[in-house]
C-alpha cells in the first residue's frame, strides 16, 4: 500500500477561495436545487452546519455593432459595445 504525502503541501497549492470553517467536517449529504431562477448548491455536514452557494446567471452584451448587409459582405459601420475580456 502506498503512503500518502502530507496534505499541507497540496492545500497550499490550491487556487481559489478556501473555506477554512469547513476544514475537517464530515459531509452528510450534498444537493443542488433550482428555485426562482437561481441555483442553490448545498453541502450539509454531520454537525448540522451547511455550506451553500447561490448562483445566478446574467446576460452580458459581448458585442453590439452596426453592419451594412445590403452588399452581402457584412461591412462593419460602427461598434457600440465590444467587451474584449470575454472574447477568447
Amino acid at each position: 500500500m502506498a503512503k500518502h504525502k502530507s496534505s499541507a503541501k497540496f492545500e497550499a497549492q490550491r487556487p481559489g477561495k478556501q473555506y477554512s470553517g469547513v476544514k475537517g467536517k464530515v459531509v452528510a449529504w450534498a444537493e443542488h436545487i433550482f428555485e426562482e431562477g437561481m441555483l442553490y448548491v448545498r453541502v450539509r455536514f454531520t454537525d448540522h452546519s451547511e455550506l451553500c452557494w447561490v448562483l445566478q446567471t446574467a446576460h452580458v452584451i459581448l458585442e453590439a455593432d452596426l453592419t451594412d448587409w445590403k452588399t452581402g459582405d457584412g461591412k462593419r459601420l460602427a461598434v457600440f459595445v465590444q467587451n474584449e475580456s470575454n472574447f477568447q
